[in-house]
């Protein structure tokens, strides 16, 4: 499987502006620019990108590693916050909540460490990842 996006550049790093559209066109043309990236400017940014794809990822996983364990998940929610500092990508922090009927503290804590490891994102991601896993 492969997938693809493509970033369309023009002017300079400041005052320039891009856009960027995805394979399935969720995204198309979809602004970007400097103050979206930097500031609070109107837009999307890669690390907002980086953070949807990594909590997209990292649920999903989750929900794959209950299963395997025999549980299934009511609900899985996931935030993922990536600094950037620098000029680089200095954490990925993720809070999860989750329903899941019938599974321990200590075995969902497990199956939450192993997501953590193995989401196809965080094993991509050259960075420290952490997590606050809360089950309600």
């Amino acid at each position: 499987m492969k997938r693809n996006a493509t970033a369309v550049w023009n002017g300079s790093g400041k005052e320039g502006k891009g856009n960027l559209t995805t394979q399935s066109t969720v995204l198309s043309k979809t602004q970007y620019s400097y103050g979206s990236r930097f500031e609070e400017g109107v837009g999307t940014n890669p690390e907002e990108l980086v953070a949807a794809a990594h909590s997209g990822c990292f649920s999903m996983k989750l929900s794959f590693v209950l299963g395997a364990a025999g549980f299934t998940p009511d609900s899985i929610e996931t935030t993922c916050t990536i600094t950037l500092e620098n000029g680089a990508i200095t954490n990925s922090h993720l809070v999860m909540k989750a329903q899941v009927p019938g599974i321990s503290k200590e075995k969902f804590d497990e199956c939450a460490a192993e997501a953590k490891a193995n989401c196809p994102i965080s094993k991509l991601l050259n960075t420290t990842i952490t997590m606050d896993a809360t089950l309600i």
